[in-house]
């Protein structure tokens, strides 16, 4: 009985995965479909003279034809939804078939191109559902990405185009921490944070990026007698380097920082393989004071602070960090230019 079995599986695996490949070129022909007649409906419209109002008359009068046989997929919301998705994706051949239509009905909301391309490119190098994108486009992955680097680094690294270089190229500040369920204004412990971290690791593991993998939690680090614990441990391909986060629910300290600067130092001395790259943590906090930051630790350090927030941020909020961060970058260039270092 034992052969038979396991041929009964095998032939489960293999209808299993013919079921998905099935439904996986159903939908892409779908999206293609749905393509082509955002095509029709946009090169029929350029005939109009006033093309604003031909075009919402041409959608209406198609919608009422076309809803009667073919349902209410062909409302005129839907056929306009085809006409801004040909518009968003010009070109046929840089449609995935990896992505759904739901995939792509979302990704045509964005109206930004080279927004749009990056939610794109990442969706399919990540193989994210349609609630994973969903989720990093309603915490502003993109725009969190570029408080720490600029728009083309950002879209070579997602292009596959280069490696990040620079950790800074691919760690956000802030985190999003949502998923955890805690309240901002409720009291909770570092050891709090750290278990809602590792139970929703599939949720963290999204939000850290590309290239994260989880090696331990409370590492002990024994030192000439004593012990210390590392929060959590990653390892990040990409860079090649393990990545060491420390958690703390309040206002980062330069001690707090100097304990972090002692972990890195070790995983660089005992744990780092020669050819990988220098160890970077993560200093993991409520709240932050950048100028203590930078006092405490030597230029070009790998060590980053970044805030977390246990709610979704708003546009609204990420842009005005990014205002502070042109604005002190300025400052930056300013000070460089009047001590004679531009």
């Amino acid at each position: 009985m034992r052969n038979e079995s396991i041929i009964i599986e095998e032939i489960k695996a293999i209808i299993n995965v013919a079921r998905e490949t099935a439904v996986k070129v159903v939908d892409h022909q779908r999206v293609l479909m749905y393509w082509h007649i955002g095509k029709r409906i946009f090169e029929e419209e350029q005939h109009g003279a006033d093309r604003a109002v031909y075009g919402a008359q041409l959608i209406k009068y198609l919608s009422e034809k076309l809803q009667p046989q073919f349902g209410r997929g062909f409302s005129a919301r839907n056929l306009n939804l085809f006409r801004q998705f040909y518009r968003g994706f010009p070109i046929v051949q840089t449609l995935s078939a990896q992505l759904s239509w739901s995939h792509y009905s979302l990704l045509t909301t964005i109206q930004e191109s080279d927004k749009r391309e990056f939610y794109q490119i990442e969706t399919v190098k990540n193989n994210w559902s349609f609630r994973q994108v969903q989720r990093q486009i309603e915490s502003h992955l993109y725009e969190r990405l570029l408080l720490s680097s600029d728009k083309h680094k950002v879209l070579s690294v997602a292009r596959n185009e280069k490696n990040p270089e620079n950790p800074k190229d691919i760690i956000k500040d802030p985190m999003v921490l949502e998923f955890l369920g805690l309240k901002p204004e409720a009291a909770y412990y570092e050891k709090d944070l750290e278990n809602g971290l590792i139970t929703h690791l599939q949720e963290f593991m999204l939000e850290l990026g590309n290239g994260f993998s989880f090696v331990a939690r409370q590492k002990r680090i024994h030192l000439d007698g004593d012990d210390f614990f590392v929060d959590l441990v990653f390892y990040n391909r990409l860079l090649q380097c393990f990545v060491i986060i420390e958690l703390k629910t309040h206002k980062v300290t330069h001690q707090d920082i100097g304990q972090l600067q002692m972990y890195v130092n070790y995983y660089d001395r005992i744990e780092k393989l020669t050819h990988e790259t220098p160890t970077v943590g993560i200093l993991l906090c409520l709240e932050k004071n950048d100028t203590v930051v930078k006092f405490t630790l030597p230029e070009n350090s790998n060590i980053i602070a970044s805030k977390y927030q246990l709610y979704l941020p708003t546009a609204e909020q990420l842009a005005e960090e990014i205002e502070k961060e042109i604005s002190k970058q300025k400052d930056i260039d300013h000070d460089n230019f009047s001590n004679g270092n531009a």
